[in-house]
This record gives structure tokens, C-alpha cells and sequence, in this order.
């Protein structure tokens, strides 16, 4: 597993979609081996910013790079798995045929397939259509399709959204042992502000713009806030003053 300072780099990227500028002029560093929340409101570019990681996103300038490669080269297909907010997965397809299907197409190992049902605890629905599965279980087996190409860095889209407390601290728990137990890198989405508190690390952004990034201590820290939820809205407030000063 690569280690270096830092996973993803992003300089001065810029977005336009339409006549919407989504992301300005957004720079920022998520270092490797780490799990890196991404936290703002729906709307905020979220999602924008991860597409552009993964190689996705028609960009208008700027540079994004992916373990030291421009992002979307082909050398990064097997070393970074992307999980989208909606299940990416085939309905009429067991688990397996559907996890077999994305290790032939990544060439993974005959055993990654068991690897990835185990992770996400699936072995006991290994064998049913994806379709008959509940929400939260689809949504684990898209986090299996992306870990059967055994990926060094994981961008996820808002993973736990309408999951029950119990299968979102499980995923958590899934996230901070493949982070620090197996050494990957996990962007993670989310516009629950108590998800702040499983990650290492914490970027708040808003309206295409960080506002923060730095760990949930140094953020308490710098706003004197009591959680992460009012340091993010003293910091939308302390942005809207400077902004009507200027």
C-alpha cells in the first residue's frame, strides 16, 4: 500500500456547470491513510468535488492529482473505488455475479470477491438478488463493488444517507479499520454534521468554498463552538460578515 503525505491534491480547481459556477478557485490536501470528512449543505459542491477526484467532472481549469497521477488516468482505475450516492449496482444480479462482474472487469484476484462480501458483511446475502435487498444493504454492496479492486483510495458520496444508526456507525467502523488497520485513504461525504466526529480529519465546505480544514478539536478549538455543527454555522456567519464588508 503507497504511503505518502498526501493522497489527493487539488489546486485552484474550477467548475462550471451551465451558468453556475459551482466550484471558484478550490485548493485542498487530503492526506493518505486517513479518513477525511467532506461536510456541507446539499447544493454545496460536494459531489462536484468528488466527481472531479475520480476524473469524472468536466473541469473549466485547475489540476486534481490522485497518488501522484492526474485524476481519471488509467493507471488509477484499480487504485482508487468510487461510490456514487445512488446504488451503482446490477438489481437483477446476486451479490456475487455482481461482485464477479467488477473484479473481471478490474482484474482482480479470484478471492476478492469473498474479501469484499466479508467487509461489508454480506456473506449471508452473497446469494440474492440485489434487487429483493433493503436500502442499506444495496448501498453496501456498491461499497463492495468499489473494495473488490482492493482500491488504495475510496471516494464515497454520502454513504450513510437513509441508513438506521445501527448500519451507519457499522459503516464508520468498516471505514476507520480499512483507513487504519489496511492504510487507505477515504473522502467521505456527508451533510450530517455528528459524522464529524468519526473522522480524522474534517473539510467544511460551502457554496463551492472551504470554510474549513482541520481535525474536529482544532475546529472546536478555533471557533469555540461545542460541536461541529455550530462551528460550521459560526463560520458561515463569520464568512457572511466579511462578505458584506467588502
Amino acid at each position: 500500500m503507497m504511503k505518502t503525505s498526501d493522497a489527493i491534491v487539488v489546486e485552484h480547481l474550477r467548475v462550471v456547470r451551465g451558468e453556475r459556477v459551482v466550484l471558484p478557485d478550490l485548493s485542498v490536501r487530503v492526506p493518505a491513510g486517513e479518513v477525511v470528512g467532506l461536510l456541507g449543505p446539499s447544493g454545496g459542491g460536494k459531489s462536484t468535488l468528488m466527481r472531479a477526484i475520480v476524473g469524472v467532472q468536466q473541469v473549466e481549469s485547475g489540476k486534481v492529482t490522485v497518488l501522484g497521477k492526474p485524476a481519471g488516468s488509467a493507471g488509477l482505475r484499480r487504485r482508487v473505488g468510487y461510490v456514487t450516492q445512488a446504488p451503482s449496482v446490477y438489481a437483477d444480479l446476486t451479490v456475487r455475479h455482481n461482485l464477479r462482474y467488477f473484479a473481471t472487469v478490474l482484474g482482480a484476484s479470484g478471492d476478492a470477491v469473498d474479501r469484499a462480501v466479508d467487509a461489508v458483511d454480506l456473506t449471508s446475502h452473497a446469494d440474492t438478488p440485489v434487487g429483493r435487498l433493503s436500502g442499506g444493504q444495496k448501498s453496501r454492496v456498491s461499497l463492495a463493488a468499489a473494495l473488490v479492486g482492493d482500491p488504495e483510495v475510496l471516494v464515497l458520496d454520502e454513504p450513510t444517507v437513509g441508513l438506521d444508526p445501527v448500519l451507519r456507525r457499522d459503516l464508520w467502523d468498516l471505514f476507520r479499520r480499512l483507513a487504519h488497520e489496511q492504510g487507505r485513504t477515504l473522502l467521505v461525504s456527508s451533510h450530517v454534521m455528528d459524522e464529524a466526529t468519526r473522522c480524522d480529519r474534517l473539510l467544511l465546505l460551502r457554496e463551492g468554498t472551504i470554510l474549513s480544514d482541520s481535525t474536529l478539536p482544532e475546529l472546536l478549538a478555533r471557533t469555540g463552538a461545542v460541536d461541529a455543527e455550530h462551528a460550521f454555522l459560526g463560520l458561515v456567519d463569520d464568512a457572511a460578515r466579511t462578505g458584506e464588508r467588502s
